[in-house]
């Protein structure tokens, strides 16, 4: 790469590196591998997760936490005593709440950070739940759940062939007739949002403990309805990585159809996961599905709410 060099606020930057890495990615082209398991990162996000104040950076307020928690309860079938797995459990936000109101609760998240929070947090409340550090993408319980959750998204961050390792996992995870629930995003959440595009320095911040300058960068990706975060992180060292955030939106039937092709029977489809409606102006979609042997071809999708 031709050494072209520019000099902000102190931090070295390539401008030849920079231009390169300013390229429009492919859908669901990796950045910097597994970055919110690193030590750093996993921390802030610890923080954003236990910031009360807002929806937006990791979990949502605890009141709205609460909501879901009770209407997932109901929605789920579940009662005292039965099991469920909180998939990216984060800090245990979701599974401390099912834990005190009597399930058998196991939470997986590979942020170690998260998982430390959540078992002391278990410990010093006598909540018993089952907190694994790893991977759910390479979860294999069988017949073992009556329930799953995966919550915030986390769905429509991963590429076609991990979402579909997912299900399967999940699939086999649950009992038979078990429930998943997830959200989704629609196209609505990125037109309300808009596309970033913005470039700060920082002595501190989310992804750097030092001086660092980060080139934040959104694209769209209509014909795939898809949507990418990008961040371009530069140390005052020149060092350089690369983060992506994809986003993956969904429309009632595309949802319906990704889970039916896993045999997952749709039984509600809402604007989010504490019983509110779908409308077109839905940020999310709100989804319960049953695990069943084979779902027959059908041409309606199911009710909206």
């Amino acid at each position: 790469v031709e050494q072209r060099k520019l000099i902000v606020d102190g931090i070295t930057v390539n401008l030849a590196l920079l231009q390169q890495l300013q390229r429009r990615p492919e859908p669901f082209e990796p950045g910097e591998a597994h970055f919110w398991d690193d030590p750093y990162i996993a921390e802030q996000m610890l923080a954003a997760h236990l910031d009360p104040q807002t929806d937006a950076a990791a979990s949502r307020r605890p009141e709205v936490i609460d909501r879901e928690a009770a209407w997932l309860i109901v929605s789920l079938s579940l009662r005292s005593g039965s099991t469920l797995i909180d998939l990216g459990c984060g800090p245990g936000l979701y599974a401390a709440r099912f834990a005190q109101r009597g399930l058998a609760v196991t939470g997986i998240d590979y942020a170690q950070p998260a998982i430390a929070h959540a078992r002391a947090y278990a410990e010093r409340n006598a909540l018993h739940i089952n907190y694994l550090c790893q991977d759910f993408l390479a979860m294999d319980a069988t017949d073992a759940f009556d329930a799953a959750i995966l919550v915030n998204g986390d769905f429509c961050a991963m590429p076609p062939e991990q979402r579909e390792r997912l299900l399967r996992n999940v699939h086999r995870a649950l009992k038979p007739g078990g429930r998943f629930a997830l959200d989704v995003f629609t196209r609505e959440y990125h037109k309300y949002y808009g596309i970033s595009n913005h470039w700060y320095v920082a002595e501190e911040g989310f992804w750097r403990p030092g001086r660092h300058l980060v080139l934040e960068e959104g694209f769209a990706y209509p014909k795939e309805d898809l949507y990418l975060n990008q961040y371009i992180v530069i140390e005052s060292d020149g060092k350089v990585a690369v983060y992506r955030n994809w986003f993956q939106n969904y429309t009632p039937a595309t949802i319906t159809a990704e889970l039916e092709r896993n045999n997952f029977a749709v039984e509600h489809l809402g604007g989010d996961l504490r019983g509110s409606a779908f409308t077109p102006e839905s940020e999310w979609i709100g989804v319960v599905a049953r695990k069943v042997e084979s779902v027959p071809p059908r041409r309606l999708i199911p009710p909206l709410a």
